[in-house]
């Protein structure tokens, strides 16, 4: 009886971890990972420098949306490091501290979605090396970023509270290569967080990424 009693324990403890947003293994099959999302909802990030939330608009951009909605429910931004962060531009996050999921990730690219709002200061948008080319990582302007606009950036949510908290992000390190001596992508994609805490312990951190119920601000 006691071990069967241990044994529920320990399934509820897996199912509290996996409702905070701990990592799925649906992070291994992008596939999988492809519910529909609410027309509007909301994300609390707790980080190394405090809390913020944003709120996400379907209609802006719906498969940004709805591909944002899954990893959090995954908790494939768990852990993220901000490895882009310049000031009076953006902070950037996005690329997995485990080699193996970005190796998946990778190549999970989404289709673009027509723009129909600015890149103004707190608003949300996937990072993009071209046309058809988002995947998982995204940043939020820390200032207005109009001319981002017809480089096919596509906001897809605002900041709703805790401004002030990107705003301190750790930002010492600069841009990456080959415009200054900061992370360098292509290493956190093949070595991850080993690669950012050896190099890079300064940089600050998403420690959960977690799906607001509708109704709750953060």
């Amino acid at each position: 009886m006691r071990m069967i009693y241990a044994s529920m324990l320990a399934m509820a403890s897996v199912v509290t971890l996996l409702g905070q947003g701990a990592v799925t293994p649906d992070l291994k099959d992008p596939a999988t990972l492809s519910d529909d999302c609410p027309a509007k909802y909301g994300v609390r990030f707790d980080t190394s420098k405090g809390v913020f939330a944003i709120e996400v608009e379907r209609s802006w951009a719906p498969r940004a949306a709805i591909r944002f909605y899954n990893l959090v429910k995954a908790g494939y931004y768990n852990d993220n490091r901000f490895f882009r962060v310049l000031p009076d531009f953006m902070a950037q996050f996005g690329i997995n501290g485990d080699p193996k999921l970005n190796e998946i990730w990778r190549g999970a690219i989404i289709i673009d979605d027509v723009r129909k709002q600015s890149n103004e200061r707190g608003y949300i948008s996937y990072a993009a090396g071209g046309v058809n080319t988002r995947t998982t990582q995204v940043f939020v302007n820390l200032k207005d970023n109009t001319m981002l606009d017809q480089a096919g950036m596509v906001p897809f949510g605002h900041v709703t509270s805790g401004m002030d908290v990107l705003e301190k992000l750790y930002n010492g390190y600069g841009d990456g290569p080959p415009n200054g001596k900061g992370p360098e992508q292509s290493k956190i994609q093949v070595e991850g967080n080993a690669y950012l805490l050896k190099q890079f312990p300064k940089l600050d951190y998403i420690k959960t990424a977690t799906i607001l119920e509708p109704g709750v601000k953060k």
